[in-house]
């Protein structure tokens, strides 16, 4: 009993800070704090820290635990996070003025700009288009036909694992080019696209986005992962209110639940080939499970392994373009959890690695030293990219870097610490995408001192 009730007054705590700096905590209006709240933190990580606490999560990670001691370290480190993340950032927006609530009303409720030269804005982006085809060609080919997991099961094909890492984990080609060019900026493109169609009405920018729209959607899906085609969806909805062309109410919200319980279902049953109802409802497998417990368990096994069985790493997880000036090879954290607990997995190729909330990777290389600064660290990131969002111009570009984000960043938070040290992706995108954009800024200011000195 009392962890439970200390269970409820942190979260009731830790929801009345998170409401104070994001501005709205509405499901029928989320934003990049809200998600983080309700989903990295609420859904995947708090939820499942009660059930291990009071020992009835029967499951199977939290098993291979060598004391039940982890259960209430594990549970005291989320309590910490939940509130002082929070804090952490309703500290910074204090110093800063920020005043969530009025900013973020008037975010969503302005329009979005009109660019100026559309001919060249469509030039530059039917260019990163090729180039984001030639992305998906090129991770197609590498892979080879025969092997993209998404058309192996269509064709009907069978040991779909060992395909499905082979495909993400042990790709033979350039990630850069599949990641950067393909993964990431295809949805971006495709987004963006749709905002210019919305604005004009011209066919070719529906053409655009027909094509982009098409190419994300395929690589969202095409090793079988089960997340990624859910973020897009999010990430689109999250586009359409912003645009204020739905505004999500209950009913909505229903009926978008239920399609993606759905989906995820169809996915289980011809992807993961789960036919058993009683694993579909169970709170510690299936879908559920997954969310609940399964996203959270390996947080305590880096808490049991980086404890007693193995030495901190004392930055080795940080990422290689920054431990490489000191001679250190990269070990992630996840990778090494994955390795020790299930070496059967690792071994058989059908295992990835072990993610989970940020402070296991913080905790795996400084300790509690780590998950107390992390904490703080991860909490100003976070608000920091919130307030420069919300108060850069709403054009079609950074309206759409902004859903990205706000979808993005909530999935690290439950992926890793040394993403957020330098995330090589997000710099690589913002390169690519503000790059053309500056340069266009910058003719337009060329071009408008030129006609100012005609006319005078």
């Amino acid at each position: 009993m009392f962890y439970f009730l200390l269970w409820i007054l942190i979260l009731v705590t830790s929801f009345l800070l998170f409401r104070k700096v994001s501005g709205s905590m509405s499901l029928l209006t989320p934003n990049l704090i809200s998600i983080t709240f309700y989903y990295s933190l609420l859904a995947s990580s708090y939820i499942g820290s009660l059930l291990i606490v009071l020992n009835i999560d029967e499951h199977y990670m939290i098993r291979l635990l060598s004391d039940d001691i982890y259960r209430l370290y594990g549970f005291v480190f989320i309590c910490f996070i939940m509130i002082f993340m929070p804090l952490t950032m309703f500290l910074f927006s204090k110093l800063i003025g920020f005043e969530a609530e009025a900013e973020f009303k008037r975010y969503v409720e302005a329009p979005v700009y009109k660019e100026e030269n559309p001919n060249l804005l469509f030039l530059t982006y039917a260019g990163l288009t090729l180039v984001s085809l030639a992305a998906i060609g090129y991770t197609v080919m590498k892979i080879g036909i025969g092997n993209v997991p998404i058309l192996s099961l269509l064709r009907g094909g069978g040991n779909l694992d060992a395909m499905r890492i082979e495909a993400s984990h042990n790709f033979s080609g350039n990630t850069i080019i599949r990641n950067i060019f393909g993964v990431a900026l295809t949805p971006i493109l495709s987004m963006i696209t749709f905002i210019y169609f919305h604005q004009t009405k011209q066919l070719r920018w529906l053409a655009l986005f027909a094509i982009t729209a098409g190419g994300a959607v395929f690589m969202q899906v095409y090793d079988l992962a089960k997340g990624p085609i859910i973020f897009y969806m999010m990430m689109v909805i999250l586009l359409l209110i912003y645009l204020r062309i739905i505004r999500l109410t209950w009913l909505k919200i229903s009926v978008l639940a239920g399609f993606g319980v759905g989906l995820i279902l169809v996915m289980y049953i011809f992807i993961m080939g789960v036919t058993d109802t009683e694993a579909f409802l169970s709170f510690n497998r299936g879908p559920i499970g997954r969310v609940i417990l399964s996203q959270i368990a390996p947080f305590y096994l880096h808490l049991d392994l980086f404890t007693d069985r193995l030495p901190l790493l004392m930055g080795q997880s940080l990422p290689s373009s920054l431990i490489g000036l000191y001679d250190l090879e990269q070990i992630r954290s996840a990778r090494l959890a994955m390795e020790v607990f299930f070496p059967q997995r690792v071994e058989a190729g059908t295992a990835g690695v072990l993610n989970t909330l940020f402070a296991a990777e913080a905790y795996a290389n400084f300790g509690y030293a780590g998950v107390m600064i992390g904490t703080i660290y991860v909490a100003l990131y976070i608000q920091i990219i919130y307030v420069l969002f919300i108060r850069l111009p709403k054009n079609p570009l950074f309206l759409t870097l902004f859903v990205y984000f706000s979808v993005n960043i909530p999935r690290v938070v439950i992926g890793g610490f040394a993403d957020f040290l330098l995330n090589t992706l997000w710099v690589s995108i913002l390169v690519v995408l503000l790059t053309p954009y500056l340069v266009l800024q910058a003719y337009k200011l060329w071009n408008n001192r030129r006609q100012l000195q005609e006319l005078s």
